[in-house]
């Protein structure tokens, strides 16, 4: 299972402080005021995972100027000192003062409850069953930085917005890119959602768990426990399961080197985990429409080889369908950017409303 968060928001919650605002920190928007007024100052964001915390440094006008990487340190204590010397890394690396910083944003696995800025059951960061105060810890060791943390998978889907709004390629728009979902093929599936430049939680916090949508009734049982979870087919975790590592090189890296060497058990595997995926793109569009949705996640480091798979079945599911095809399915998807820690940004980006 992908973690996201653990609680979501009201309806007034998701209006006054979902909103992402790439509009305010876009290119050339370096002077335009936030919805609280002020203007926009340096912000951090940090992604933490189980093995590394990536850190972005934002200036006022939403460049990326900084970036660090180090590894994460397990246990309550351990995360909370270990992302402070993060910030204070990625701060130094842009060569600004702590004191520069309007906010740092956190994105973090388990479950997340963004308004209190506490998390728990982040069992692969050493954090279980009590709340860690992680914003109230994380400010106090920053001398008073406010501090806002959200689910991974959010601060994903918004930093893939906000480099992608900035990229140049506009085609539908100004605020094109502010309208997508973030489709994490890791360990499990499940994706972040930016509709209408809305991040969108859920009621609990919920939204965007398509990965346990069962799509077989007498498939696999799944973690979750229901049966034939959409997870079960397209992710990692899929692909381990039907491709083993014989070479210590991960699963899909083999798996596609086998299928480009003419395997044709390999490109059968292939064939099935990028019709899977290609369900998961599917589904996203045929539930919110979204213009775009971006491919990231470990699997998603194959790189091209791995979008053309998932295009190329997407373009056959729509043979047998003039409605899919009218939707251009294929069109919409593309790879997570590669060039900056993007659920980083995405903090960062969150970071400016605390």
């Amino acid at each position: 299972m992908v973690s996201r968060s653990g609680t979501g928001a009201s309806s007034q919650d998701e209006s006054s402080k979902g909103k992402v605002g790439m509009g305010t920190v876009g290119k050339g928007k370096g002077s335009a005021r936030s919805e609280s007024g002020r203007v926009p100052e340096y912000t951090v964001g940090l992604d933490i995972g189980g093995t590394k915390i990536l850190g972005a440094l934002l200036d006022p006008e939403g460049e990326v100027v900084g970036t660090v990487r180090r590894a994460t340190v397990h246990g309550a204590d351990g995360l909370v000192t270990g992302a402070a010397r993060a910030v204070r890394d990625v701060v130094a690396s842009g060569g600004v003062e702590l004191a520069a910083l309007a906010g740092v944003g956190l994105g973090i696995p388990g479950i997340v409850d963004h308004r209190s800025g506490t998390v728990k059951h982040a069992v692969n960061l050493g954090v279980h069953d009590e709340e860690l105060p992680l914003a109230e810890l994380l400010s106090a060791e920053l001398g008073g930085v406010p501090v806002v943390v959200e689910n991974d998978l959010n601060v994903a889907a918004v930093g893939a917005a906000h480099v992608l709004e900035r990229s140049g390629d506009r085609a539908g728009g100004a605020r094109d890119h502010e309208d997508l979902a973030f489709l994490a093929l890791g360990t499990g599936l499940a994706s972040g959602l930016v509709l209408d430049g809305q991040l969108r939680r859920g009621v609990s916090g919920a939204a965007g768990e398509i990965g346990h949508i069962p799509v077989d009734p007498l498939g696999p049982e799944c973690t979750c426990g229901q049966r034939g979870c959409l997870e079960r087919f397209a992710s990692g975790k899929a692909l381990e399961a039907a491709w083993p590592s014989r070479h210590g090189k991960p699963s899909p890296v083999e798996l596609f080197e086998a299928a480009r060497a003419g395997d044709e058990q390999a490109i059968v595997v292939k064939d099935r985990f990028a019709s899977a995926t290609a369900s998961a793109v599917r589904l996203l569009v045929l539930t919110t429409d979204v213009r775009h949705v971006v491919l990231g996640g470990g699997v998603a480091q194959l790189g091209t080889e791995l979008l053309d798979a998932v295009q190329d079945a997407l373009r056959e599911q729509a043979k047998a369908s003039p409605f899919l095809g009218s939707l251009k399915l294929a069109d919409r998807v593309q790879l997570a950017p590669t060039h900056v820690p993007v659920a980083a940004v995405g903090a960062a980006v969150l970071g400016r409303r605390s």
